[in-house]
């Protein structure tokens, strides 16, 4: 299973941008899949995480502001990031958790994103 993410860019602050990341090979079955973000420095962490038919998870920094949706025909997951700030830099991982069909749970990440907000 491969992950491909696009998207990415440099925006000015109050731009806005839209995450795109795509799973392709064999795939029994998505769990869930996200995005997390990691900038220079710090360490990963979540931004938004969308499971099959459960809750939609935000980190609080990016409530009111950034949207993700999936397109389950298409394994494909979006993350729609308005109202951006200098602080969103960062490059962005998506990544889903996936069962094989041996029942093994496995998580893949995509390469990831650059993005970049000027104030």
């Amino acid at each position: 299973v491969q992950l491909q993410a696009f998207g990415g860019g440099f925006v000015q602050a109050g731009g806005y941008l839209r995450l795109s990341c795509v799973a392709s090979g064999t795939i029994f079955r998505i769990n869930s899949m996200g995005w997390y973000r990691q900038a220079p420095g710090k360490q990963r962490e979540l931004v938004a995480n969308l499971p099959s038919g459960g809750r939609i998870d935000y980190a609080d920094s990016v409530k009111g502001r950034f949207t993700i949706s999936r397109d389950n025909a298409k394994n494909t997951v979006y993350l729609q990031m308005n109202s951006l700030k200098s602080e969103d830099t960062a490059v962005y991982y998506c990544n889903a958790d996936t069962v094989h069909w041996d029942m093994r749970s496995i998580t893949y990440w995509g390469q990831g994103t650059q993005v970049t907000v000027s104030s």
